[in-house]
């Protein structure tokens, strides 16, 4: 049974007439769960149709959520009543906050997690929610010309989606469809020389849907990902390797989690080893069979997260490199060996990590293998993740070229949020860089084309300090209460603590203009919460939450700064604001670089802003778009005038 803490809120439909739904999502991974979820809190009939529906959440490489500007994504995901973070904090085997030498800008929390345990919280939390669940294969989308209700323009013309057919030539009707296709699109694993075609160990590839890409004349690229062996946890020498514990005072993710309950599960240590020479030189002599580099494979691997055989061939001047031995469940004595990410031929991983300290004599349950895969070049996407030529058609996931389950999920809240509010008629979901990591991931996807996996770092954030993992729920549960993906409940619940905060943060500049320097106040590693207490009975929730004085410290000790990069982003307002039409004839605006023009008139920046982040265009350019929009705005007010 789901803990009560994970049972997600229900929504009352009335049965429709016919078999037809107001969201259909296709795909079971984390950005296809949260999709669905959220669809069904905005009350949209909603269908999920995978290949099996007891795999939803299925963590297909590293069992851990969270990590640097992952555990934001997390937190952002629950702060808009998503599920991640619930299950993660009900799921998890070792809590760490990472980050903590440096600021609080890039804390962020990560948790290794039971993976059998993750999987089934996700399978009850969507049986108990309003989302069907249809196991099957798509294999098209079902599309019509013509007019659309949906479309923007009355008598508006094109193909749009009206559901999706699935292998057993059933259709689904829709009113919008979110593909989330993950890594299975065209899949092809590899071992060594041996190729097969599956997205995952033991599933098949998705085929099909690549076909009506090509026919709505959607860019496609090509991907590699790639997982490590799992060992047999009785064949590893553990008294040989370095323990990694948890944090003694662990955070959980979601801020709905009940603190005495926390954390639900016994915790486990991680253990660290490293390769050396030995196992160097194993994969220098084998390097001919590795997929990557006999040119088996064609798509590009995730460069910040490298396979064993590209550390040791990119960073030779390593003497070696860690390897994290990390528990897959307290019911399994299957580890995930961390570090060794690879697609060597099986007998060589054998060989391989036994030459590593405390894997002498390791046995496998599971070689290490890569994937191929299609992902669609994101550039074709608007903020909403809508493809912007197809009405009806939202993408999420690591079908729009990212890594990672943290990344997916998010886009995953976001397309099945936008599908169902399109639906309904309403305005978006769309979050600005200086409001959310997800802003920022989706704005960097839709103004370039990923040349590798894109995967989330806190330095690509300008605003970071805004941003600060603890203030998700500050920045984005009011705006999800308004929309209806946040209930009433948690949004009361949401209220309530930040009047604990607000009366904290009074008590503290009440003291300061008493005379007290900040430096006095802060002098300990906590503020004295026994006089705050002593003060307020309404501060005792704050004097037992270390959470809580953490968040209090860190909004008083950064409020200077904060309210610069306010002012900053208050500057940068006019410009993101300053939108470029559609059809703007980048090729009229003389004196703009001819690389300017081709990406502009390629990736069709939605405003100035998303303009200026163009890889490649440079100041200057942006002051020349600038000054030709203006003189168009100023003929089109004109000529209306003259009308």
């Amino acid at each position: 049974m789901l803990p009560e803490a994970l049972d997600p809120p229900r929504h009352q439909h009335p049965a429709p007439e016919r078999a037809a739904w107001d969201v259909v999502v296709v795909g079971g991974g984390h950005a296809g769960v949260e999709a669905a979820l959220a669809a069904a809190r905005l009350g949209a009939r909603t269908a999920l149709v995978t290949f099996r529906a007891d795999l939803l959440g299925e963590m297909s490489c590293n069992p851990a959520i969270g990590g640097l500007g992952k555990g934001q994504l997390v937190k952002e995901v629950d702060a808009l009543g998503g599920l991640m973070g619930r299950v993660a904090d009900a799921t998890g085997l070792q809590f760490r906050m990472l980050g903590t030498r440096k600021g609080a800008a890039v804390r962020a929390p990560r948790c290794q997690s039971d993976r059998h345990r993750y999987r089934a919280a996700v399978v009850a939390a969507v049986a108990a929610s309003a989302v069907e669940v249809v196991e099957g294969s798509v294999t098209g989308l079902v599309l019509s010309e013509g007019s659309h209700a949906h479309l923007a323009g009355a008598g508006a013309r094109g193909p749009w989606v009206r559901g999706v057919r699935l292998a057993d030539w059933r259709e689904l009707d829709a009113s919008a469809v979110v593909l989330t296709t993950g890594t299975f699109l065209r899949a092809i694993m590899h071992v060594g020389e041996t190729r097969s075609e599956g997205g995952r160990a033991g599933e098949a590839a998705a085929v099909g849907l690549d076909a009506d890409f090509a026919r709505l004349g959607l860019a496609t690229g090509r991907l590699k990902t790639g997982t490590p062996p799992r060992l047999v946890a009785d064949s590893i020498a553990w008294d040989a390797l370095d323990v990694q514990h948890g944090d003694a005072r662990p955070v959980p993710f979601s801020w709905r989690t009940d603190r005495a309950r926390f954390p639900a599960l016994d915790q486990r240590p991680c253990h660290v080893t490293y390769t050396n020479d030995a196992t160097h030189a194993l994969i220098r002599a084998n390097l001919h069979r590795a997929p990557m580099y006999s040119g088996a494979i064609q798509g590009v691997g995730p460069r910040y997260c490298p396979s064993v055989e590209d550390k040791v061939m990119r960073f030779a001047d390593k003497e070696r490199h860690q390897v994290f031995l990390e528990p897959e469940g307290l019911d399994t004595d299957w580890v995930y060996a961390n570090g060794v990410s690879t697609s060597l031929p099986a007998e060589v991983q054998e060989a391989m990590l036994r030459t590593i300290p405390g894997l002498e004599r390791v046995r496998f349950h599971r070689h290490g293998y890569a994937v191929e895969y299609d992902f669609v070049q994101p550039s074709q996407l608007d903020g909403e993740l809508a493809v912007r030529s197809v009405p009806g058609l939202y993408l999420a996931g690591q079908l729009n070229g990212t890594s990672g389950y943290e990344e997916a999920a998010a886009q995953g809240l976001v397309a099945g949020a936008n599908a169902a509010l399109w639906g309904l008629g309403r305005e978006p979901l769309v979050l600005a860089r200086h409001e959310a990591y997800t802003g920022v991931l989706v704005d960097d996807l839709v103004v370039t084309n990923p040349t590798e996996p894109y995967r989330m770092f806190t330095s690509r954030a300008e605003y970071r300090l805004l941003l600060r993992h603890d203030t998700a729920d500050r920045r984005l549960t009011p705006r999800g209460h308004a929309l209806g993906l946040v209930s009433d409940a948690d949004h009361a619940a949401y209220l309530a603590r930040e009047r604990e905060l607000a009366a904290a943060r009074a008590y503290l500049e009440r003291e300061r203009h008493e005379g007290k320097t900040l430096a006095e106040l802060l002098r300990r590693p906590a503020l004295d919460w026994a006089a705050l207490e002593a003060l307020s009975p309404g501060l005792a929730a704050l004097a037992l939450d270390p959470e809580l004085a953490q968040v209090l410290e860190s909004d008083v000790k950064y409020a200077g700064y904060v309210e610069n990069q306010l002012e900053d982003v208050a500057r940068l307002a006019r410009q993101e604001a300053a939108e470029i039409p559609p059809d703007f004839d980048y090729a009229g605006v003389s004196g703009l670089a001819h690389e300017a023009r081709e990406r502009l008139g390629r990736l069709r920046p939605r405003t100035l802003g998303a303009a200026s982040r163009v890889a490649g265009i440079r100041p200057p350019d942006v002051a020349l778009l600038a000054v030709h929009l203006e003189r168009r705005r100023r003929a089109e007010r004109a000529s209306g005038a003259g009308a």
